[in-house]
């Protein structure tokens, strides 16, 4: 004998042994009836389960089931959520994961079945076999939660299963820098040579790579010796990008110091015989950061220059975001408060600039310490 009705969408199987809950979901998105069974151990837990599923159902909470692929959706996630919304640089960022990492490994996967098992592995995977680093397999785990997040709130799938993951934890990138003596170093090495400007700007001003790339001429006052930040230039792979600044706080007015203001007038005295010399062959770009012919240097090999520069002379090791963190290790130690050195930096919140530079913290703290004792010798 095959089933039997017992209640409405509710029939028992006597060779299986189980009770099958029968569950109308309406149209899919291609018009075709949507139905699914469910089985249940006992009469009490179907009837249960239907009393759930009507529940819901009348919630207007049902989540038709349809075709799509984890692949599918992030690509109508990045065409019509993300990109009217995002600059060109995240857009090649969240493209390179999706292309890379996720539409090989789990692209194929249909949306609703997509289990946080599925994910978990996925980050397993990511850090033992491709070797990616925690923080690196935390931007998977971000993009994912974005994106699903979003599917739930149209009604795609009933959860997000990322809610329901361990991901890998964030590890503070260690901050490197140099010391006062050492950056008085590397100044005098520099001085005469193309990286001059570029070395001086991040290490007196504390740009970043972007903000010195995009520094217009136009947003240099010499007069009232302020340097206007309001643009950036920056890499999307082969792509070169101009944009505004990171954000609305990263556009900024800082002071020009003798050392800056002698060394930008040079610069663009320089350029302006280049500019003579060359005829048309010179490319009037308006930036400051150019070569001899006015082309302007991409990000990516401002950065290799300066390593190499570095590994050239024996120097410590640093890369050119750390005389970023030099600035503000020097600042602080020159007694700057946090606030003054965020604002200089162009964080949004004094919080971030904390949180960046724990250590600044810490010297703050002994600092404190200190005049404590001192106080109560």
């Amino acid at each position: 004998m095959a089933r039997k009705k017992i209640d409405t969408n509710i029939s028992y199987d006597d060779r299986r042994g189980c009770y099958y809950v029968y569950m109308d979901y309406g149209q899919d998105e291609t018009g075709k009836r949507s139905r699914k069974y469910k089985t249940f151990p006992t009469l009490s837990a179907a009837r249960r389960g239907l009393r759930d599923y009507h529940v819901e159902r009348d919630a207007n909470r049902h989540i038709v089931p349809k075709s799509l692929t984890l692949y599918d959706w992030l690509r109508y996630w990045m065409n019509e959520v993300i990109a009217p919304n995002r600059a060109k640089t995240t857009l090649y960022g969240y493209w390179k994961i999706i292309e890379n990492h996720l539409d090989p490994a789990l692209g194929d996967v249909p949306l609703q079945k997509l289990t946080p098992l599925d994910l978990q592995s996925y980050y397993t995977m990511l850090i033992r076999d491709k070797h990616l680093s925690p923080n690196t397999v935390r931007r998977h785990h971000d993009l994912l939660s974005a994106s699903l997040h979003m599917a739930v709130r149209q009604d795609v799938i009933p959860r997000c299963p990322t809610e329901r993951v361990e991901p890998p934890r964030v590890i503070p990138p260690e901050i490197c820098y140099y010391t006062p003596d050492e950056l008085k170093d590397l100044y005098a090495l520099v001085e005469g040579t193309w990286l001059e400007v570029i070395v001086k700007l991040a290490g007196c001003l504390g740009l970043r790579r972007e903000e010195i790339c995009g520094l217009r001429w136009d947003s240099v006052d010499f007069t009232l010796r302020k340097i206007h930040i309001c643009q950036a230039r920056t890499a999307a792979g082969a792509m070169i990008v101009e944009k505004e600044t990171k954000t609305r706080s990263s556009a900024r007015a800082l002071y020009m110091t003798d050392e800056l203001y002698r060394m930008l007038k040079r610069e663009r005295a320089k350029q302006r015989q280049n500019r003579l010399a060359l005829g048309p062959k010179w490319n009037e770009c308006g930036l400051v950061a150019v070569d001899r012919k006015g082309n302007p240097y991409s990000p990516n090999a401002i950065s290799l220059a300066f390593t190499r520069f570095i590994r050239k002379h024996n120097l410590p090791s640093l890369t050119l975001h750390g005389l970023r963190h030099t600035f503000a290790t020097v600042a602080s130690a020159q007694g700057a408060p946090l606030f003054d050195i965020g604002r200089a930096l162009g964080h949004s919140t004094p919080s971030t600039t904390g949180r960046i530079y724990t250590h600044l913290l810490d010297q703050t703290h002994a600092d404190t310490l200190h005049r404590v004792a001192a106080a109560l010798r």
